[in-house]
């Protein structure tokens, strides 16, 4: 029989319970998305990387000596004098070197093709018969002035066999001719380029060295065979199994979906978490307009667990809707993310069971525990009430709730503050559990805070609009839980998006702060993508109106056990270029000298002329000493070290930045300059005005990247409310019939409705900014050491987000004030 019931109740709330699967489907989608997008991603790598060294048993490489991703393989290469020993060794075959690094096309705009600090990885390397690749048109490359580039580039540069390009790699620039095509396949959007083996060494590597060297096997198994390699090859270098260097290329690539996954699917999460609000505020009011059914049930014979699994029954059907229906948007989601990639995601999604499972699961689980307590109070009606006129479900207090709302609000913010003091351990962990512990405690005092709040919200159309705005207000007032679980959705949202926009005023604020102080050269000028070219340098020294030019370095090193990257060049530039000041010692750095910051060298008990030992990337240790200590930088880091010991480890010095200082610094040495690297595409030119823009740039990319996911929770919300007014406005009938009765036009009644949703949506802008702006404070306090100096909160910003709240409150309440001016006034005078 209850099964029957809960069919029926389906059947007849058919509108509000769409209106809730929508949160749901919303939520789902977004997980669903994530899951189908990633394993669509993850198996196209895993394609190229089963085509990419297939045919490898062995490979060759400099050993990890520093550690980490930059472990000096590329700075120490492989010597090519070690080929003749691998070609005696029993079961080799065809060992060929690779070379690889940075080599780009040069499109007919004079630009890079494919260029950009978000587009794909432009790659050179040597061409090798029997590689990885297959040549699709034309011939094999063959002396200084011929290349060959894949087809997809050649198609994006309106590019053909026979013509010249520039290309440009880590030397001066080069013109050659196309004698040939690549086809990669899907190589996730990547420009390559192949040059012979001589032209790759010079302008990638180093005459006489390759990256690394790959070689076959005529029978012996992979792991015989690397013992085997491993007798003959000199120190510094080792010999790994093909089965190992294609696990751990895709254990590279695995780490980063994990973390795009990860990062996606935390977003998904805070979808669901409001869309839970809604659910669970959805089924209290359909219980509540229920009262007198259920209690009719109740007193025919109907047990308390029957209700409430009559109750659960109508949120599994919800569930079941939502997650199929969210499953299919997900897969159109995932679509369209695949679309977003462009080249770098090409073919048809895969489908696993992965998707299909976790979203039945989420969806379901979330819309069954959100239906649970409204469940609970359903069981709990009297069968006696169904004899009553004025039923209603009985209110607790809210001395309880106050109570426990306040204590989750304050261990929520002893857990962030632990997180953010980094006090070991994954701070994700304990902010992410105090975050969801502040906003519970938060959703439970909101009604507590709405009575003040929504007061001051609804007065000025109280005084504006008359008895449209009074009814209003005190509708809205009525009942402060409907009202703070409406507003608390949008909270959520609102607080996460007004966190980060806090966050990124304050880098904006704090990175203008740090060129103005801390920039002191006139121009600064970065390869956008590789390296800069030795002789840039002195092009940039012949601009007019250019005093000096000074390449730096950026290298890797364990110094004194700890791996980290240092800085190196002309340590007396760096210094006024960074408007370092020295604590103790000076910028005379000798060649064995080191400089560190404060903060180093108190935790290491440093001084100057303590000598520390350094192991580099070519394996060889050296003790280098102090000559310098430094106050904390921002631009710099940590250590400085002098420019004969970089050299002295680096096979290729890598030039990472030119610092310029010129006799006069106005636009006209900046086009100088400009002008003088017309030939090198990839290299810009920055003054302290460009710096901060480029920097604001990014962080606006970030704001706004950050900003269209928390969007999907603030859809969420702005459904919730939706619902929550069109169920009031079921609920209110014979209020609404008694109101047209007495006079109050169509028009009021749907102003009223619209007023009323205002002051929810901005109600809960309010809360959820107030939270945001108090997160911000908190993290920019945590952070300060690292960069993080100035808080600014985005006033502007924030006061758009009230408008847009006040907007999503309008269009909320276009159909349920619709649907209350259509009403009936006899029907609806006689409703019970």
């Amino acid at each position: 029989m209850m099964g029957k019931v809960t069919l029926r109740n389906l059947a007849a709330h058919k509108i509000r319970l769409v209106l809730t699967a929508v949160a749901v489907i919303l939520g789902v989608a977004f997980v669903a998305g994530t899951l189908i997008f990633t394993d669509t991603m993850n198996k196209q790598f895993d394609d190229l990387f089963s085509r990419v060294g297939k045919n490898v048993a062995v490979d060759v490489r400099a050993k990890k000596v520093v550690g980490g991703d930059d472990d000096g393989r590329a700075a120490q290469p492989v010597p090519a004098s070690i080929l003749k020993a691998l070609r005696a060794v029993d079961g080799v075959k065809d060992p060929q070197g690779n070379v690889n690094g940075y080599a780009a096309v040069v499109g007919r705009d004079g630009k890079v093709i494919g260029s950009g600090s978000q587009g794909p990885p432009q790659l050179g390397s040597n061409w090798n018969t029997g590689g990885s690749f297959d040549l699709k048109e034309g011939r094999a490359p063959h002396g200084p002035g011929e290349v060959i580039i894949d087809a997809e580039t050649a198609k994006k540069g309106r590019l053909a066999v026979g013509e010249t390009v520039g290309i440009v790699s880590s030397g001066p620039p080069q013109r050659m001719r196309i004698v040939g095509l690549i086809d990669t396949g899907n190589l996730m959007g990547a420009s390559v380029t192949a040059f012979d083996t001589p032209t790759a060494q010079r302008l990638m590597l180093k005459p006489g060295y390759f990256s690394d060297i790959e070689m076959g096997s005529t029978g012996p198994s992979e792991a015989q065979l690397r013992d085997r390699v491993a007798k003959v090859l000199p120190g510094g270098v080792e010999a790994v199994t093909g089965t190992k260097m294609r696990d751990e290329n895709k254990s590279d690539v695995a780490q980063i979906m994990g973390f795009f996954r990860t990062f996606l699917l935390a977003f998904a999460l805070i979808s669901i978490f409001v869309g839970a609000f809604i659910i669970f505020n959805t089924f209290s009011m359909l219980v509540a307009q229920r009262t007198r059914e259920l209690a009719l049930l109740r007193a025919i014979g109907a047990a308390r667990p029957q209700v409430t699994r009559a109750v659960i029954g109508e949120a599994v059907a919800v569930g079941v809707v939502g997650s199929t229906l969210g499953l299919a948007a997900g897969a159109g989601l995932a679509a369209l993310l695949q679309t977003q990639m462009g080249d770098a995601a090409s073919g048809g999604l895969t489908f696993t069971a992965t998707p299909v499972i976790w979203s039945y699961v989420v969806g379901i689980v979330v819309t069954v525990v959100s239906a649970y307590f409204p469940a609970r109070r359903a069981a709990k009606i009297p069968p006696v009430a169904a004899m009553r006129d004025d039923v209603a479900l009985p209110q607790r207090t809210l001395r309880i709730r106050v109570a426990l709302g306040s204590l989750l609000t304050l261990v929520g913010a002893g857990l962030i503050g632990a997180g953010l003091a980094g006090n070991g351990g994954n701070p994700a962990v304990p902010v992410g559990a105090g975050a969801f512990a502040v906003f519970i405690g938060i959703a439970m005092l909101a009604p507590v805070i709405s009575v003040p709040v929504v007061k001051v919200l609804g007065w000025p159309f109280a005084r504006l609009l008359g008895a449209p705005g009074r009814l209003a207000r005190q509708n809205a007032l009525r009942n402060p839980r409907r009202t703070a679980a409406t507003a608390a959705a949008l909270m959520i949202g609102l607080a996460l998006i007004t966190t980060v926009n806090v966050l990124g005023a304050t880098m904006r604020a704090s990175i203008d702060k740090q060129v103005d102080a801390q920039f002191g050269a006139d121009y600064l000028v970065q390869a956008t993508g590789g390296d800069i070219a030795p002789d840039a340098a002195q092009k940039i020294k012949a601009a007019p109106g250019v005093e000096s030019a000074s390449p730096t370095y950026e290298g890797t090193a364990k110094i004194d056990g700890k791996r980290g990257t240092y800085m190196s060049g002309d340590v007396g530039v760096i210094a006024k270029a960074a408007r370092l000041k020295m604590v103790s010692g000076g910028t005379s750095i000798g060649p064995d000298g080191l400089m560190v910051n404060e903060s180093t060298a108190k935790d290491k008990g440093w001084h100057v002329g303590s000598t520390v030992p350094a192991l580099f990337p070519d394996g060889k240790t050296e003790r280098l000493k102090v000559t310098g200590i430094f106050a904390k930088s921002d631009l710099i880091g940590g250590r400085i070290v002098s420019e004969q010991v970089y050299l002295r480890h680096t096979v290729r010095p890598s030039v990472d930045a030119v610092l310029v200082n010129a006799s006069r610094t106005d636009a006209s040495t900046k086009t100088s300059i400009e002008s003088a690297l017309k030939a090198y595409p990839n290299l810009k030119v920055s003054d302290q005005t460009s710096l901060k823009k480029d920097a604001r740039k990014q962080v606006d990319g970030f704001v706004t990247f950050l900003s269209i996911l928390l969007a999907m929770s603030v859809i969420i919300a702005a459904v919730g409310v939706v619902n929550t007014l069109a169920l009031s406005v079921i609920e209110r009938t014979r209020e609404i019939g008694l109101l047209r009765a007495i006079g109050i036009s169509r028009r009021q009644l749907r102003r009223m409705i619209r007023v009323e949703s205002i002051v929810i949506a901005v109600f809960g802008a309010v809360l959820g900014m107030g939270i945001g702006v108090a997160f911000g404070a908190a993290l920019q306090n945590a952070l300060k050491d690292q960069g993080l100096g100035v808080l600014a909160v985005p006033y502007g910003t924030l006061g758009v987000y009230l408008v847009v709240a006040a907007v999503i409150g309008v269009l909320a309440a276009l159909w349920p004030a619709w649907r209350a001016g259509r009403m009936d006034v006899l029907k609806a005078i006689s409703t019970e």
